[in-house]
């Protein structure tokens, strides 16, 4: 009855498995699933969609460099934007090598919508703005859809 307690050791003890020895749980989907798509990456098909259905009747847009970035930058001295609401997207054009630039930015646009299908049709709307306003055309003449309620 003289057994005296062994002080617990300074190193980590062997991490179990789990209580019932199951194992850990795997993923909820397998990774070839939409389900595991992050909304990140939702949104970048999105616009990728978007891109190569314009790209079929725009072939130079093939030259264009499309990015999603989270959030726009704040603009000005004063940490706000031109005109006081936060932009969808943006456009850069060519210059010193690099190529022309069309940006959409996520959660604007996310924020703005409530399903895949209304998010789907904003994206579109803003690439097709973005695009026209780079080749300085309408963005009915981009797009003869622009516009239109699907």
């Amino acid at each position: 009855m003289d057994d005296p307690v062994q002080p617990r050791s300074a190193e980590p003890r062997p991490r179990r498995r789990d209580r019932h020895g199951r194992g850990m749980r795997g993923p909820v989907a397998p990774p070839q699933v939409p389900l595991s798509a992050s909304r990140a990456e939702a949104f970048t098909d999105l616009v990728q969609d978007s891109v190569e259905r314009l790209e079929r009747r725009w072939p130079q847009l093939a030259e264009v460099e499309f990015l999603v970035l989270e959030v726009p930058p704040l603009g000005g001295a004063d940490g706000e934007w031109p005109d006081e609401a936060v932009p969808l997207g943006g456009s850069l054009s060519a210059a010193e090598g690099k190529p022309a630039r069309v940006i959409i930015y996520r959660r604007p646009v996310e924020i703005r919508t409530k399903g895949r299908d209304e998010r789907a049709a904003l994206v579109h709307e803003v690439v097709v703005e973005q695009v026209a306003d780079l080749l300085g055309l309408s963005p009915e003449s981009v797009d003869p859809r622009y516009g239109d309620e699907d």
